[in-house]
């Protein structure tokens, strides 16, 4: 069999999760529309009979270390190029940006097959400049394979996945068939809890926050999970609550719906609000918080 890493790289937002979740046919890294939602290498296994691709979900590349938890998500993505067999390049649109120069310098250093993927390809209307921008994306790399898709639609990407297959040394099986992915539930549960206070809340406040599990309890019956939201500041404590506590409440709402799901059994989830000065910004308490790859 066919078997190895392959990590998904790219800029913010072009839909790295999207993509890994459609391709496992399960929901595994958490989504939504604004950029660096993704904070954590996250693992996806999916085994067939013709091989096991194991995909590593990536931050995305971006420029700008302003804070501590920039640099940690740039070096998340770097290292994610470190020990896999091949790499999915996943763009979005036919445009080279200036970043994707630098992706491409990374890229010459790893010296790994790589296959590039262009999203959303459904929104694209002129097929021959697709086969135009190849021509030239081929010109500035030697990319293995190139391939429009849309991870959303599921367009093209029984053919990714045979393309992945043939860069995979032959191999065992590195995980046992029936698992997708390495994160514990606790730590899905805590990202679910994310992407929920993500889609809800405003552009900015997202990304003043982290989640973390206190306590996971699993009882014959009933999951009790008791998770804290860390916000920077104490007006942005009163947003995550909201007006006598409604958007807290559909928070929790929205995230249990999802973890029932996940883990299969009624849960009781208790949400709390708390307030770490600076978290964003200070490599102590990221560590404390779990950002520690």
């Amino acid at each position: 069999m066919n078997c190895g890493y392959v990590a998904l790289i790219g800029r913010p937002n072009v839909g790295k999760s999207t993509l890994m979740n459609h391709l496992l046919k399960q929901k595994i890294s958490i989504t939504s529309r604004k950029p660096q939602t993704t904070r954590h290498r996250i693992v996806g296994i999916n085994t067939s009979e013709a091989g096991q691709i194991i995909y590593l979900d990536t931050p995305g590349m971006h420029q700008g270390e302003q804070k501590a938890l920039n640099r940690y998500l740039n070096r998340t993505a770097d290292t994610a190029l470190l020990g896999v067999n091949a790499v999915i390049w996943l763009i979005d649109g036919l445009v080279w940006q200036d970043f994707d120069d630098i992706i491409l310098k990374k890229l010459e250093q790893a010296n790994l097959p790589v296959i590039l993927a262009v999203n959303k390809v459904d929104k694209i209307k002129d097929k021959e400049a697709i086969l135009a921008f190849f021509e030239q994306a081929q010109r500035r790399f030697p990319f293995k394979e190139l391939l429009p898709v849309s991870a959303l639609k599921g367009t093209n990407l029984e053919q990714l996945e045979s393309a992945v297959l043939r860069l995979l040394p032959e191999s065992e099986l590195i995980y046992p068939e029936d698992q997708v992915t390495d994160r514990p539930e606790r730590f899905l549960c805590a990202e679910i809890v994310r992407e929920k206070l993500t889609r809800r809340l405003g552009n900015e406040l997202p990304y003043s926050l982290t989640v973390e599990v206190e306590r996971y309890e699993e009882l014959p019956n009933v999951t009790k999970i008791y998770i804290v939201i860390w916000v920077e500041r104490t007006s942005q404590k009163s947003i995550v609550i909201g007006t006598e506590g409604e958007m807290l409440k559909k928070i929790g709402t929205d995230a249990r719906f999802d973890i029932e799901k996940l883990i299969g059994q009624k849960v009781f989830l208790k949400l709390w609000v708390k307030v770490k000065k600076g978290w964003a910004d200070n490599e102590r308490a990221l560590l404390s918080l779990g950002f520690n790859e």
